[in-house]
């Protein structure tokens, strides 16, 4: 039975009991004939009165279940873009925010339901991407040393160095892939200590010694007069400044120009690395923390890693309450910076 049947039912039931018990009362008093006729006939117009607007009453009632129904259906058959419209009664208006909230809320759950299903497809086929290409050379070498084919020294000594490269290469990816999932599950351990930042950037830079030799970048320290220690790990914010700078160099063209700075950001300490590289296009800059994005789409073991090395180091930085970003243009070079907390004595 629908609910608007119901509801006349109920006020016809209602009508009815109330006519008959005037009816009786009316028979009791001491009414002439047209006395009884004129009453009983107003009573009756008012009973007919009542059941009519009682019908019009009921109307929006209905409409505003139907609503709902319809857009519940909608919903059942996984189309979460409905909204009711809040008009009706009070408590309709009431049900319909609420529906509607409840709708926002289940769309915004299948949304990220679907990102995080994309993302798992993508991150499975990176991932085998990424450990299939350093299999293949590592399988290939090996059968062609097995075929006794190569019988230079040099050469032997080449496909030996490139099987040592590719494993290491893997074994990389691998340890990238185990920290990343830590960092992500867990947080990481958090155990700072209060460090400089001066002598920070100082180590790494010794550790790229080569590489900017190799480029002949020119490379300059930005620092204040006073500059306060950060709390921090410094083994994983190395990490982090190691990552921007091998990005910096790996883009910047030859003599070019890398400058590292630091500087005081309110309660942070803000370290940035900029160089003169080609930039970056807006659109990437908000995927470039992503896992495994890469602005190289080429895959060349050549132009870049595996798209881990930001994503880890974005990690680390969300682990001691900082936060990393990226200020670039395209062909006007890039600036990665990132924040940790000063530390203070207490």
């Amino acid at each position: 039975m629908k609910l608007r049947t119901y509801l006349m039912l109920s006020s016809l039931t209602g009508i009815g009991v109330l006519l008959i018990c005037l009816f009786v009362s009316y028979s009791k008093m001491l009414l002439t004939i047209d006395q009884l006729y004129y009453l009983s006939g107003i009573t009756a117009g008012i009973g007919v009165f009542s059941f009519i607007v009682q019908h019009l009453l009921t109307r929006p009632v209905e409409k505003s279940i139907a609503r709902i129904t319809e857009q519940t259906v909608r919903i059942a058959k996984g189309d979460f873009h409905t909204e009711v419209p809040t008009i009706g009664p009070h408590e309709f208006k009431l049900m319909a925010r609420q529906f509607n909230e409840m709708s926002s809320k289940l769309k915004e759950s299948f949304d990220h339901l679907h990102q995080s299903e994309s993302a798992r497809r993508e991150l499975i086929a990176n991932v085998s991407h990424d450990l299939r290409t350093p299999l293949a050379s590592i399988q290939s070498f090996v059968e062609a040393l097995e075929d006794d084919v190569i019988k230079d020294e040099e050469t032997f000594q080449r496909y030996l160095n490139t099987i040592r490269l590719e494993t290491k290469r893997l074994a990389g990816l691998i340890q990238d892939l185990f920290e990343l999932s830590s960092l992500e599950a867990s947080g990481g351990t958090f155990d700072p200590q209060p460090c400089h930042a001066d002598e920070l950037l100082i180590s790494t830079l010794e550790s790229f010694s080569f590489h900017l030799a190799e480029k002949r970048l020119k490379v300059e320290i930005e620092l204040p007069d006073k500059l306060p220690a950060a709390l921090m790990m410094p083994t994983q914010i190395k990490r982090v400044l190691s990552n921007l700078v091998q990005n910096a160099i790996q883009h910047s063209p030859e003599e070019g120009h890398i400058v590292l700075s630091a500087a005081e950001e309110g309660p942070f300490l803000r370290i940035a690395v900029s160089d003169e590289g080609q930039g970056i296009d807006a659109a990437e800059t908000s995927r470039i923390f992503e896992r495994f994005y890469r602005i190289d789409k080429s895959r060349s073991k050549n132009s870049g890693g595996a798209g881990l090395g930001l994503a880890i180091a974005q990690s680390i930085v969300e682990l001691h309450g900082g936060k990393i970003g990226v200020e670039s243009t395209k062909g006007s070079g890039s600036c990665f910076w990132f924040t940790v907390p000063i530390y203070t004595s207490r």
